[in-house]
């Protein structure tokens, strides 16, 4: 199966259609969101999301199968956020110096990010046990890493578009595993494992 099969497989929940439907699902999530905010994913329960969102535990169902479902729902959600912000940041770019000072506020952007979003630590720091969150997490990074490398061939059009690819997939990937890392430690040295990430990350991009 791929990334992309796997994937997939999310979608075993009712789609809303109807802009009501389309509420009571935005509704389910944004309680799912308070609930992980206040005690973590592992303490939420589904009968505790029905009652706080004012549904039946069986319209609950009808949308999100399991718990799991809804925390891979709100991580697609913050990696859509994630692609977005991404792509307005490097659209632009056409020299290196310009990558290089795009990709450092980027870098500091989400970290500040991770550092808000109780929410965002909870799902990611769960991502091992999950096989279709590390598939959504190994795709996102492919997906930004695209764009990546896009940027690095307008600012230096001789690079290799090949090596560009992967070199801007591995900076992804590895600037996630940062991000994992840091918030784990305390502040300071949280800091300096991302400012270390981003000067290496920052030599690549200016070659």
């Amino acid at each position: 199966m791929t990334d992309t099969e796997t994937i997939g497989t999310i979608a075993a929940r009712k789609a809303p259609t109807q802009k009501r439907a389309r509420e009571r699902v935005e509704r389910i999530l944004d309680v799912a969101r308070d609930i992980i905010a206040e005690s973590g994913s592992e303490a939420m329960k589904m009968s505790e999301v029905a009652q706080r969102a004012g549904v039946s535990i069986g319209s609950l169902y009808q949308y999100f199968p399991d718990k799991a479902a809804i925390i891979r729902t709100l991580a697609e959600q913050y990696y859509a956020l994630g692609r977005n912000c991404i792509g307005h940041a490097l659209d632009e770019v056409r020299t290196p110096k310009a990558l290089q000072s795009a990709f450092a506020a980027l870098v500091d952007e989400y970290y500040g990010l991770f550092l808000q979003e109780p929410v965002m630590r909870d799902v990611w720091s769960g991502m091992q046990a999950d096989k279709t969150l590390c598939a959504l997490d190994l795709e996102d990074a492919r997906e930004n890493g695209r764009v990546l490398a896009k940027a690095m061939l307008r600012a230096v059009p001789d690079r290799d578009p090949q090596l560009a690819e992967r070199s801007a997939f591995l900076i992804f990937h590895l600037g996630e595993a940062t991000m994992r890392l840091a918030i784990q430690l305390d502040a300071t040295e949280g800091r300096a494992i991302v400012d270390e990430y981003k000067r290496i990350a920052l030599r690549e991009l200016g070659a």
